[in-house]
C-alpha cells in the first residue's frame, strides 16, 4: 500500500489518501495516518474502504499533497552510509572515528519543519551554504522499547523519501561548540509523496535494506547517484539503538542519513565548490528514489536574521 495525506477540495480539510496507479482515493473517516500505523488489519480495512467508497478520487498530480506524516512525534536522523562518511573523511584527510563503526549515531530534527514533496523550501536565515540531503526514512508503526536489531524492522510501518535541508555554514559553527547540529538543520525537512508499506518493497530486498536507486539533480543537472542497499547500519540496527532506554511510538521517523554523493557538502569537498555550488534562491532540486517517488523543491529566500545583541 501507498498512503499519503492531502487537503481535500471537498471540505478543505486534511485527509488520508490511498495512492493507486497515480490516483488518490480519499478516506472518509480517518484523517491522521498515525492512527493506522500500528494495526495492519485496520490499515488493510481502510484501504478497502478508500478503494470502494472514496471521499475524493483525484489525480495525484492535481491534489494538494502534504507530507504523509505532517507532524511526526519525533524525527531522528542517522549517519548510516559508509560511502558518504568515507568520501568526506578522505577529502578532509581525516580518518573515520572508530566509534562510527560501533554506534549508529543520530540527532533529533524539528517535527514542525515538515514539508510536502512539492512544497517550496526557504533558505535558512543568514546561510550562504545551503544544502539538500538525499535520504530514506523508516516510519515506526508498532511502539517498542529496547528493541533487538533482528526484530526491530517488524516495528516499521513503511518507508518514505526524505530530504534534510541543511545550512552547512551554521551547522559548522554550532558543532565547533560540541553541540548540534540544531539551527543548521531545522529550517525544513521534506518527505513524500507517500509512505510505502514494507510488503510493497519485499521483491527489492538487497544489501542492508532494499535495492533502490537514489538520485538527485539541481536545475536539471545530475548531482547524486546511490543505492539504499548500500547502508552500513540497517534500519533494524538504527531502531534498536534509538529505542535503547526509551520508547518509540507510531509515527516516529528514522532517517537514514545521506547516501554516498547525496549532498553538496560531500560533492564540493571531493570535486570543488565551483563544480557543485551550494543552493541559492531560484534553484530547483529534484530528489528521487525508486518506488518511493520524488521531491521537487523550489528554493526561495528565507526570513531576515534578527540580531541577538
Amino acid at each position: 500500500m501507498r498512503w499519503t495525506t492531502y487537503v481535500s477540495p471537498t471540505d478543505q480539510q486534511a485527509h488520508i489518501g490511498l495512492v493507486v496507479d497515480g490516483k488518490l482515493h480519499g478516506l472518509r473517516e480517518q484523517t491522521q495516518l498515525v492512527a493506522l500505523l500500528d494495526d495492519p488489519e485496520a490499515m488493510a480495512a481502510a484501504a478497502q474502504q478508500a478503494g470502494a467508497d472514496p471521499f475524493d478520487l483525484l489525480d495525484l498530480d492535481a491534489a494538494e499533497v502534504l507530507a504523509p506524516i505532517p507532524v511526526p512525534p519525533s524525527v531522528r536522523d542517522f549517519y548510516a552510509f559508509e560511502s558518504h562518511v568515507l568520501a568526506c573523511s578522505k577529502a578532509l584527510d581525516q580518518p573515520i572515528n572508530p566509534d562510527w563503526y560501533e554506534l549508529p549515531v543520530f540527532y533529533f530534527q524539528n517535527p514542525q519543519a515538515t514539508r510536502g514533496h512539492l512544497k517550496d523550501v526557504e533558505l535558512a536565515p543568514g546561510s550562504t551554504r545551503f544544502d539538500f540531503e538525499l535520504e530514506v526514512a523508516a516510519v515506526v508503526g508498532k511502539a517498542g522499547r529496547d528493541l533487538h536489531p533482528d526484530e526491530a524492522e517488524e516495528h516499521i510501518a513503511g518507508y518514505m523519501l526524505m530530504s534534510d535541508w541543511s545550512a552547512r555554514d551554521i551547522q559548522a559553527r554550532e558543532m565547533k561548540q560540541t553541540m548540534g547540529p540544531v539551527k543548521g538543520k531545522d529550517t525544513a525537512t521534506s518527505y513524500g509523496p507517500w509512505l510505502v508499506t514494507p510488503d510493497e518493497l519485499a521483491h527489492r530486498r538487497g544489501g542492508n535494506a532494499y535495492d533502490l536507486k537514489m538520485t538527485a539533480s539541481v536545475n536539471g543537472q545530475p548531482y547524486s547517484l546511490g543505492n539504499l542497499g548500500d547502508l552500513h547500519w540497517s534500519f533494524g540496527q538504527m531502531m534498536a539503538y534509538a529505542s535503547r532506554g526509551t520508547q518509540l511510538v507510531p509515527g516516529d521517523i528514522i532517517g537514514s542519513g545521506t547516501v554516498g554523493t547525496g549532498c553538496i557538502l560531500e560533492l564540493s569537498l571531493v570535486h570543488g565548490v565551483d563544480k557543485f555550488p551550494f543552493l541559492k534562491a531560484g534553484d530547483d532540486v529534484r530528489l528521487e528514489v525508486e518506488e518511493l517517488g520524488f521531491i521537487a523543491a523550489h528554493l526561495v529566500e528565507g526570513s531576515d536574521v534578527i540580531p541577538l545583541r
